[in-house]
């Protein structure tokens, strides 16, 4: 497991916390190590807390991998970036974000892609910035967004790239709630732990039926569209 990333057991949660000292870049290293964390918690059959440092949940993917390591570092690293969303969406227990400060681009999809989501109140940026930066945003990106931002806000938060604050991201759909910092973990652990109360089968399956067309197609297509997104030089 990667030294920015660690697991901890409490109780019957499983909290994943994130913290590379920095902007809590998704390195390939730390998409692994993330991934390594979840076969923890899916093998002790918990529900997961994922959360990141002090004003940081996460900035996003690593960009020097991009700048460093030309199309096919970028395709590799973005495609496992939305297979994580997936495995998030469909964790057999489940899972709640605590969101401890900045969330942009890939770390607001992985608060797209789970269950629920605790954010923490202050001066903090939230959304999807890629068009801002001059990227064409990934089919994956736009499914996770449209299955939990209301329509008023989903053209706005992807196409138009429109950054939130903490109360404006509930208002969007990517919070559930927003509360003190020093109480962000506090309240998604018991969050998942309450959730994990509910009958598993029933939770998993229904969970299932409200978002698996969306994630199916994210499944179906993510290959093509990376492949098209990075074309080999």
């Amino acid at each position: 497991m990667s030294d920015s990333v660690r697991y901890e057991a409490a109780g019957d949660v499983a909290i994943i916390h994130l913290d590379d000292g920095k902007a809590n870049a998704l390195s390939p290293n730390v998409l692994a190590a993330i991934n390594s964390a979840l076969d923890q918690a899916e093998e002790a059959g918990n529900a997961v807390v994922l959360t990141g440092r002090p004003d940081r949940f996460s900035a996003g993917f690593d960009l020097s991998v991009m700048r460093e390591g030309g199309p096919a570092a970028a395709q590799a690293m973005v495609t496992d970036g939305g297979r994580l969303a997936l495995r998030i969406a469909r964790f057999p227990a489940p899972v709640v974000a605590a969101s401890t400060g900045h969330a942009l681009a890939m770390g607001a999809v992985l608060l797209a892609a789970a269950d629920t989501r605790i954010g923490a109140a202050g001066a903090y940026k939230i959304g999807f910035n890629e068009v801002a930066i001059s990227m064409t945003t990934p089919i994956f990106l736009v499914e996770m967004a449209r299955q939990r931002m209301p329509i008023r806000e989903f053209y706005r938060g992807t196409v138009q790239a429109h950054i939130y604050d903490p109360e404006g991201a509930v208002e969007a759909g990517l919070y559930d709630e927003v509360v003190a910092p020093d109480q962000v973990l506090a309240r998604a652990t018991a969050v998942a732990e309450q959730l994990g109360q509910l009958p598993r089968g029933a939770y998993v399956g229904t969970r299932a039926v409200v978002r698996g067309a969306g994630l199916d197609h994210i499944e179906a297509t993510l290959e093509a569209d990376m492949a098209a997104t990075f074309p080999a030089s």
